[in-house]
């Protein structure tokens, strides 16, 4: 006889297809990059700008999209967060000019922010501590597999179709996701039909938390430890939203990638980074059980990003195309490894206010995306080299990996509200 599949597998399969849609609208800008740049006469600089709009506001409203995800539950919002940037995706292949697409990637930031708090903040309550580095893994391979498909997808459609009925397309999708989302998901386990007694034991959920429940935002930012943790997520974002924003320029100005070559090559970091998201949770996950939460989260991002900053340094050094295809791939794929380990460590530390947390983290990440993205233009044109934005991404690469070793998992922001895995000290 079959056994049925747990339900809370079954939402995380809705949080891979989400994750994955998100990263298709992310990335697409940045493969269709040089088309609209043509068709709408915006400058390298101007462009910075265009992509920089899109993290200003995901950094502003990301805090308040967790805590409304913590308050109200995910259910509700991340419906209305999707079905927002599914929208603005549409009216970016709408836009007529620079202008026009900063105002329209800028409202398509806020409406994204506080997406992955509210994934983390569904996995919190859906998983038990001893699983939620692996759910977090899927979640971020999912984005990685999104944003390798990208360019698969995105080049024959703008072939056929023109650059603006990709974001129509994509737009589509989003909108159709948040309508399987508030169909079948819960925000507490036991109001889902189909979750046995069996597993409601099994992932021992978080009381159903009220809607006027007060964040202790006073006691949340008092500890070092959520200064650490922005810290390194800050200093690795410069790394990671590179991939999301410039590579496709990069390889084909930088290094003379040709459409084709983009095509069978370009989405290699974005695999590699796939595999190693699942990898890292996996391993994490494992250490814990082996060593306590403490150094079962650290080795893993001290490793990742350790790496990560090496093969960053070797790309610089090298003008070949495939050599530099797969330096960048590791370093992505490294820097991947250590990812679900932070948003795992953010549900450790946060508990309850894991959406605070989550968002706290990832608005001090769109600091550092903000700052690669537009000052990579600029660096570019003063200095005349598609190398040279790279050296401030690999020397942020090695903060974050330095700032890891301050940070404690085993440590919660506020008293215990769960119990401790094994091994937690």
């Amino acid at each position: 006889m079959n056994r049925p599949i747990p339900q809370r597998f079954r939402v995380l399969a809705l949080l891979f297809l989400g994750s994955m849609i998100t990263y298709l609208d992310r990335v697409c800008i940045s493969v269709s990059g040089k088309n609209i740049q043509e068709e709408l006469g915006i400058s390298l600089e101007q462009w910075g700008w265009v992509l920089g709009a899109f993290v200003i506001a995901y950094g502003i409203f990301e805090i308040p999209g967790g805590a409304l995800g913590d308050k109200y539950g995910p259910r509700k919002i991340l419906t209305r967060i999707v079905a927002w940037w599914s929208a603005f995706t549409v009216l970016t292949g709408l836009a007529q000019g620079f202008r026009q697409l900063l105002i329209v990637r800028f409202l398509f930031g806020a409406g994204e922010a506080g997406a992955f708090p509210n994934f983390s903040a569904a996995i919190a309550r859906w998983f038990p501590i001893h699983e939620r580095a692996r759910a977090q893994s899927f979640v971020w391979m999912a984005s990685r597999l999104g944003g390798a498909l990208s360019p698969v997808l995105v080049i024959p459609l703008q072939q056929w179709l023109g650059w603006r009925a990709v974001f129509y397309v994509f737009g589509a999708a989003g909108l159709l996701w948040t309508l399987a989302w508030w169909f079948f998901f819960r925000d507490h386990p036991a109001e889902k039909r189909g979750v046995t007694r069996a597993e409601l034991e099994k992932i021992n959920p978080m009381p159903i938390m009220s809607d006027h429940r007060k964040t202790p935002w006073k006691q949340i930012f008092s500890k070092a430890n959520i200064w650490w943790v922005m810290l390194m997520y800050h200093a690795n974002a410069w790394c990671v939203f590179f991939y999301l924003t410039w590579l496709h320029i990069f390889l084909v100005n930088g290094r003379g990638f040709t459409p084709r070559e983009l095509v069978m090559f370009s989405w290699l970091p974005f695999v590699f980074g796939a595999g190693a998201n699942l990898l890292g949770g996996i391993t994490s996950d494992f250490l814990v059980r082996r060593t306590g939460l403490k150094w079962g989260r650290r080795l893993v991002g001290v490793g990742g990003l350790g790496a990560a900053t090496v093969f960053l340094t070797l790309t610089i050094f090298t003008q070949a195309k495939l050599p530099t295809i797969l330096f960048l791939a590791l370093a992505y794929g490294f820097s991947d490894f250590a990812l679900p380990v932070a948003w795992a460590v953010c549900l450790d530390i946060g508990q309850k206010n894991a959406g605070v947390v989550t968002g706290a983290m990832n608005m001090a990440a769109q600091a550092g995306s903000f700052l690669t993205t537009v000052l990579f233009g600029y660096i570019v044109v003063a200095s005349g080299s598609y190398n040279a934005p790279l050296i401030p991404i690999a020397v942020m690469s090695l903060v974050a990996t330095l700032a890891w070793l301050k940070i404690n998992p085993a440590s919660p922001l506020s008293p215990a509200t769960e119990p401790a895995p094994p091994n937690a000290p």
